[in-house]
């Protein structure tokens, strides 16, 4: 699997979030998960501590690879243009089709059906939690513990299909600008600590006080210190 965009881009831009290169254990993990579920086409893990998700998907050649089944088995695609008419695809009514079995099986690039979420844990705490998408329905029954140890994850708690719709990558691509607001924050309350002869305990109280009353983001009052302190030290 490879990491989507902004997972590479955050990781990059703003890491390290572990002590060994969090990409590389990424990618380590995700063929270890694919050699466990060859089904498995994404993964996403949720920092608790960096309140961001880190996403990986199958890669490109996997896709085609799921593509060209269809070609092989006659996919809806594929009987739509020999057709010349549209055919629409129903994951219930293919599986009642012996002849469209394997393209069922074959659509993971585009259709998840099956999920599984595990809590991280570290020190006995959670972390985290780790998200696993595959495009068959029972691809990780029997699984479960070994995904959990390939992750420190907790096993018990796995919860099945509660994420269908893969909105975990729509989350880790808020990465890079969750990340960027972090950072804001973090500048803007060391200015204010400054300039208040403050702790910068003291620093983010006042920065959310005012932010609240104000009715606006702690990141948007923060960009907007640092742009005035940037105005003051060009005048």
């Amino acid at each position: 699997m490879d990491p989507i965009p902004e997972t590479a881009a955050a990781i990059e831009e703003f890491g390290p979030f572990a002590e060994a290169d969090l990409l590389e254990q990424l990618s380590h993990r995700s063929d270890q998960v694919k050699a466990l579920v060859p089904d498995c086409v994404g993964l996403s893990l949720a920092s608790s501590r960096h309140d961001v998700t880190f996403t990986m998907v199958a890669t490109s050649a996997e896709i085609a690879v799921l593509d060209a089944v269809q070609y092989l088995s006659g996919g809806p695609c594929v009987d739509a243009v020999q057709a010349d008419r549209v055919v629409t695809f129903d994951h219930d009514d293919v599986l009642d089709e012996q002849a469209w079995q394997l393209f069922a099986q074959a659509t993971a690039a585009s259709h998840v059906l099956s999920t599984v979420t595990l809590p991280v844990l570290a020190g006995g705490a959670v972390v985290g939690s780790i998200n696993l998408y595959a495009a068959s329905a029972d691809a990780f029954v029997g699984h479960h513990e070994a995904i959990a140890r390939i992750f420190d994850a907790w096993a018990p708690g796995t919860v099945t299909n509660a994420d269908l719709s893969f909105s975990t990558r729509a989350v880790a691509e808020q990465a890079p600008h969750k990340l960027k607001q972090d950072v804001d924050i973090q500048v803007a309350v060391g200015i204010l600590a400054a300039a208040r002869g403050t702790d910068v305990d003291e620093a983010l109280d006042e920065l959310r006080g005012a932010a609240r009353r104000a009715g606006v983001t702690e990141a948007e009052l923060a960009a907007t210190l640092i742009e005035v302190e940037r105005h003051e030290g060009r005048a």
